[in-house]
């Protein structure tokens, strides 16, 4: 079962429509507004943040690409600029430089699982906007739109067996534990993440490991993928008792140990 999105287009055009809704939803709840899901944060360090990741991703694909040092290193917009014109140049202009690039060009990539410089920037922007839509569309009140399915099954796929990979994943556990995970809305689309003191390993679709065994799993959280997506990623959606409403069928179960879920929650970030 092939679950990654192969087709570097595709991403480019969900970078483009989830960067447009990401905009579009901080103009609405206002640059004052607190986000959620990012504890600390309003609306205006968000535009900020992923401005700054769009920019640093467009100077990596040129020519004359600087050191990847971090998107910390890109300017916030100046007194003299208008911050969501200033997010949107930036988005656009990252859009028209992955459209433009050379599917032979070589550039640093920091993830496994892509077979191009470009795919890897356009997985990776589409996947981090997203997310990030997401945030900013809770920071307005509103019950986030849904994520498209083969999208969350990429993006499933990356946090797993691209994050979670190698070494710097913070994912351990001194007790071995088996965290399961299983896409109710795409069958087949299962996983087992085995937990220990080495780096986390991953069976199931895409990780050439055969299939998973989620009946040895400690803790089984299913849902929609775009659910379990947004849940890798520790973000909590409401559940209707804030004023967003709850979507029907788009909630995530959890069955046998909570604590590998917990686990997961306190050290599976990036």
């Amino acid at each position: 079962m092939d679950i990654r999105l192969r087709d570097t287009d595709t991403l480019i055009d969900i970078l483009a429509d989830e960067g447009e809704a990401l905009l579009s939803a901080a103009e609405l709840a206002g640059p004052d507004a607190s986000v959620p899901t990012c504890p600390g944060w309003r609306v205006r360090e968000l535009v900020r943040h992923q401005g700054r990741v769009h920019r640093w991703a467009g100077a990596l694909l040129s020519e004359d690409a600087p050191a990847p040092e971090g998107s910390s290193t890109v300017p916030v917009p100046t007194r003299d600029e208008e911050p969501t014109e200033w997010y949107r140049a930036g988005l656009r202009d990252l859009v028209a430089r992955l459209r433009a690039f050379d599917p032979a060009a070589e550039r640093w990539t920091f993830l496994p699982g892509s077979p191009s410089a470009r795919h890897f920037w356009a997985r990776r922007q589409a996947h981090e906007t997203t997310v990030h839509r997401v945030d900013a569309q809770l920071a307005a009140g509103r019950r986030p739109s849904p994520i498209g399915t083969a999208a969350a099954l990429d993006g499933i796929d990356e946090v797993l067996t691209g994050f979670h990979s190698g070494a710097r994943s913070r994912a351990r556990s001194e007790k071995p534990v088996t965290l399961g995970l299983r896409a109710s809305d795409v069958p087949g689309a299962e996983w087992t993440v085995r937990l220990s003191t080495e780096p986390p390993r991953v069976t199931g679709p895409g990780t050439g490991a055969g299939a998973p065994l989620l009946g040895e799993a400690d803790c089984l959280v299913t849902g929609p993928a775009g659910r379990l997506l947004l849940w890798l990623w520790n973000r909590d959606l409401p559940d209707g008792s804030d004023g967003c409403p709850a979507a029907p069928d788009d909630h995530l179960t959890l069955t046998g140990d909570p604590a590998p879920a917990q686990l997961w929650r306190e050290t599976g970030g990036v």
